[in-house]
């Protein structure tokens, strides 16, 4: 199988290619068009290989999480059946099957609504220089992996791509996006989350963070308190959800304090990244040509997504 790095759809004006996702504007004026690619990211920077079958299987695991947590606040998907679709999308079906959501258009707001339920990743190098978790304190003594007393909502700032998301403290959050949009989108991910984990807690996976993306759409509700442009709106949950790509998951089985465990998600490839000489700076590869993954890695990688697939959704691999 070859990994669908970028897609091209004739007939379809591409809006935007992201680090996972080529958007596309559809005959529904409502509606954009989501392919999951196979490229994948690492401290922001793109690949130049992908991970094969990685799209549809991160397609497969958001639809899941969407089904399963609809009832905390709704979403933008509108289907992921290409047979109904628009007449325009329906033609690029052996493309896009599998690795595709229509969804309704939304502003996106402009937070990583990071969720954190143990310390790990940059929190953890913060915690350990500063004693704080995105200029929060935090109790003295935590070791790393440790898991916090609750669950605690850490926003970054939602980057243009190439460049780098910065953690920042939540009342900067507030500042940013409006204290009711923010009251709502921290309480969202606080409960997604929590429920969240405590199913996979029953798969044998722990949930140690994850990153949320929520979005504005008209509201017919006049009362309201989001509005965009004087217009009442809805908080509505956008892009992917609880994949390997957005969060760290933990086998239980493995888990101690004290140290990072093996995991279901990007860790393994952002390790071997690191050992194959990347630092800040050298974004574009030692040669300016990008790094490549290495052929054993792409498949460790695609094996870690897989089991993580398997394990949470009991489905063994992606359609």
């Amino acid at each position: 199988m070859e990994a669908l790095t970028d897609s091209t759809l004739d007939g379809l004006k591409l809006l935007s290619r992201g680090k996972v996702r080529d958007v596309y504007e559809t005959s529904d004026p409502d509606a954009l068009l989501f392919v999951a690619s196979d490229r994948i990211s690492a401290y922001d920077v793109i690949l130049n290989n992908g991970i094969p079958g990685k799209g549809a299987l991160l397609t497969q695991m958001s639809l899941f999480w969407f089904e399963k947590l609809k009832h905390i606040i709704p979403n933008h998907l509108i289907t992921a059946n290409v047979e109904e679709m628009p007449k325009d999308v329906q033609a690029h079906a052996n493309v896009i099957r599998g690795r595709s959501m229509l969804v309704r258009k939304a502003k996106v707001i402009p937070l990583e609504a990071i969720t954190r339920g143990y310390i790990t990743g940059s929190a953890w190098k913060e915690y350990k220089a500063t004693g704080t978790m995105h200029g929060m304190a935090l109790p003295s003594g935590l070791k790393e992996a440790q898991k916090l007393p609750q669950p605690v909502f850490t926003p970054s700032t939602k980057a243009e791509a190439g460049q780098h998301d910065e953690n920042i403290h939540p009342d900067e959050a507030a500042a940013l996006v409006g204290k009711d949009i923010y009251e709502r989108v921290s309480s969202a991910a606080l409960q997604l989350y929590t429920e969240a984990a405590a199913y996979a807690q029953t798969k044998g996976v722990i949930i140690a963070d994850t990153k949320f993306e929520f979005g504005l759409v008209p509201s017919a509700d006049a009362s309201s308190p989001f509005k965009l442009d004087g217009k009442p709106m809805d908080v509505i949950l956008v892009d992917e959800v609880l994949t390997p790509d957005s969060s760290r998951f933990w086998p239980a089985e493995e888990y101690s304090e004290g140290k990072t465990p093996a995991s279901y998600d990007k860790q393994y490839l952002r390790d071997w990244l690191v050992q194959a000489g990347f630092v800040k700076g050298l974004e574009k590869g030692p040669d300016g040509q990008g790094w490549t993954i290495a052929p054993e890695v792409v498949e460790g990688t695609r094996m870690r997504y897989e089991e993580a697939l398997e394990r949470l959704t009991g489905t063994a691999k992606a359609l």
